[in-house]
């Protein structure tokens, strides 16, 4: 595994960050008088941004935000949210310890996620993660996000030393086409934060533990061209 780079995706890849979206969007909707959403709501809507979950949690709890309020609505989830980042939010089972395995046996490992950049780092650092990366890149350090190539190989760049080639490890679509586009492999968590199931979005190959992951990526790189 020496010499590759593997990027990771956050949201339901690494890290079960859903509750505290919740809570964040609901603490808005209850606050404009709105009956508050669940899980099964919001799955499908994260990773989209905090416009997408809010525009979407409006209108299957009544009428949809007016245009003009949203800014001050995403400003008011966003203040919740960073304020109660990791109250509920935990990594995956076994997300740490493969992650020390794979940087141990040389790979390169960085973040790319479409959750803003300020948010980012400061989930990472409370969940005792971002050590483990040689880069991190949220929403905002770009004009541009995934699934934009750009992006993912600005990662790529920055962890360097990449011998074996570059890997996108995430669980949605958005991930794939990413990688796709950034003409590299992808393998994807399944059962993460996506309306379609992970079987179905074609990727090079899935795992649901994380400590299948080490052998996953071996087979993907042995299968790139020499």
């Amino acid at each position: 595994m020496q010499s590759c780079a593997l990027v990771f995706d956050l949201d339901g890849t690494l890290v079960d960050t859903a509750p505290d979206l919740l809570d964040a969007l609901n603490g808005v909707l209850v606050s404009e008088g709105r009956r508050p959403v669940d899980l099964q709501d919001l799955n499908h809507l994260v990773g989209h941004g905090a416009q997408a979950m809010l525009a979407e949690a409006f209108i299957r709890t009544g009428a949809e935000a007016e245009p003009d309020r949203l800014p001050s609505l995403i400003e008011a989830f966003i203040s919740y949210y960073r304020e109660h980042i990791a109250d509920k939010s935990r990594p995956y089972p076994a997300v740490a310890e493969t992650l020390a395995i794979l940087g141990g046996g040389g790979a390169r490992l960085g973040v790319l996620t479409n959750k803003p950049h300020e948010l980012t780092v400061p989930l990472l650092e409370a969940l005792e993660l971002a050590p483990l990366f040689h880069a991190i890149h949220g929403a905002g350090r770009y004009s541009y996000t995934k699934p934009d190539p750009r992006v993912l190989h600005h990662v790529i760049d920055e962890l360097g030393n990449t011998g074996r080639g570059a890997i996108m490890i995430g669980d949605s679509a958005t991930d794939v086409a990413t990688a796709r586009a950034a003409r590299i492999p992808v393998v994807l968590r399944m059962h993460g934060y996506t309306p379609l199931p992970a079987s179905e979005l074609s990727a090079d190959t899935l795992f649901e533990d994380f400590r299948e992951l080490p052998s996953c990526i071996e087979r993907v790189l042995n299968d790139l061209p020499n």
